[in-house]
This record gives structure tokens, sequence and C-alpha cells, in this order.
């Protein structure tokens, strides 16, 4: 996608499968492939473009990821602006217990490791591998708002059957939740303590209001998001 801005929350993006090039105007930017997170905080305002990477580009190949919109609260949605790299190699993994799996700790706790996203309130985000025929019980924050994506395969979650591209959104009440693999299987597993605030939505702005979205407009229209760094320049 072509430059673009963003205000009041924070993307992440985790990829599976190919390579995504990133940069923004905070000056950051780089490349992440299979098992890489990128966690950018858009604060009070950034520009940033995503492509497909260059070798990628030229190479092809399965281009498989996902990203997240996370909110920020009302006090921290004009927080400066800023990017978390964090590839495969920074992120925690864990054997589940009987033979059931793997867990990827990008957020929060897991097993008594802890994931290296910074988060601006309480976040869990675990990366599942499961077998099949694996059976855990998942221990999650009381009171968090909690769902179970299904990127891979056939799970069953406290009873409720769910497939690929589905997810299956947890009650509150209560901590401990029995997944079982009727095949291998990738979850994303994501808590987040609520808020508690109203949220406004419109287009690549996250705010409080009708009156910060159009303030987060006037503002980009003015300029006030940066600008994008120049592109370096590459030979034939």
């Amino acid at each position: 996608m072509g430059e673009h801005p963003h205000r009041g929350f924070e993307t992440v993006t985790i990829v599976y499968e190919g390579a995504v090039a990133h940069r923004d105007s905070t000056g950051k930017g780089g490349t992440i492939g299979p098992g890489d997170v990128q966690w950018m905080t858009a604060g009070g305002g950034i520009l940033h473009e995503e492509f497909h990477a260059p070798e990628f580009g030229r190479s092809g190949g399965a281009f498989r990821m996902i990203q997240l919109w996370v909110n920020l609260p009302a006090k921290d949605k004009m927080a400066a602006p800023g990017y978390q790299p964090i590839t495969a190699a920074d992120i925690p993994s864990m054997v589940l217990p009987e033979g059931a799996g793997t867990a990827r700790i990008i957020a929060g706790s897991f097993g008594g490791e802890r994931g290296p996203a910074h988060t601006f309130t309480p976040v869990n985000m675990w990366d599942l591998q499961l077998t099949a025929g694996g059976t855990t019980t998942l221990d999650l924050p009381e009171g968090h708002t909690a769902a179970l994506v299904v990127v891979d395969g056939r799970v069953t979650v406290n009873g409720t059957v769910a497939e690929e591209g589905q997810a299956v959104l947890l009650e509150r009440e209560g901590t401990q939740t029995r997944v079982a693999a009727e095949t291998e299987a990738k979850i994303l597993v994501l808590t987040g303590e609520p808020i508690g605030e109203p949220v406004v939505g419109y287009g690549p702005f996250v705010m409080n209001s009708e009156r910060e979205i159009r303030h987060a407009m006037l503002d980009f229209n003015a300029g006030r998001f940066g600008r994008m760094p120049e592109r370096e320049a590459t030979g034939a």
C-alpha cells in the first residue's frame, strides 16, 4: 500500500509467508519475513507505506500475513509515533505440555515467558502451533476481552468448532480456555484489558470523538504528520 496516514492506534503485522518492506515518517523502516512482527505506533500521527519486499517481488511465491489494529487509550492517542521491528529470533518460544505444540509470545506473558513488544495497555498476543490431536488449556487474564483466531487448521475452543479464517470471541468471566486441535493448526490468541472509552473510527484514524477525527483530518491536510524520507537511490 502506498503512502498513507494513521492516528490514534497501533498496527501489528505478523508475517507467515513472504516478505514486506516498511518505511515511515519517523525515518524508521525495514523488511520483515516469516516469523517476524512489525509493531507500529501511529500515536499523534504517522505516514507510512508497505510493499512487497523487492527481492520477494522479483522471486514471487506465497504471501501471507495478518495485520491487527490495537486501540490506544485517550491519554496515549497523541503519543509520539514509533516503530518496533521484532524479528523471529526476538520472540521467545516454549513447548506446550503433553506434546500439544509450541507457543511464541509476541506480547504479554505466557508460561513464565514475556514477549518483546512494548504495549500501552495490558495486551497478550500468542502465536500457537498445535499438533493434530493436541489439547492445551490456556490461562487467560480475568476480565480481558479475548479472542482466538484460527490461521490454519480446525480446532475446538471450549466446545466451539472453528476453522481457518474464523475467530472465537470468549467471555470475560473465567480464565481457563481449552483448545483441542483436530488437525495441525496455527492460532493467534489475543487478549486485552478493556479500555472502556468511546471509539470513533474514520478510515485510517481511530479516536474518541468525531471532533477528534475532524482535527486529525485537518492536521493531516496541513502536513502535521511529518514527511516521508527520500527513497535511497538504487543501481541498475
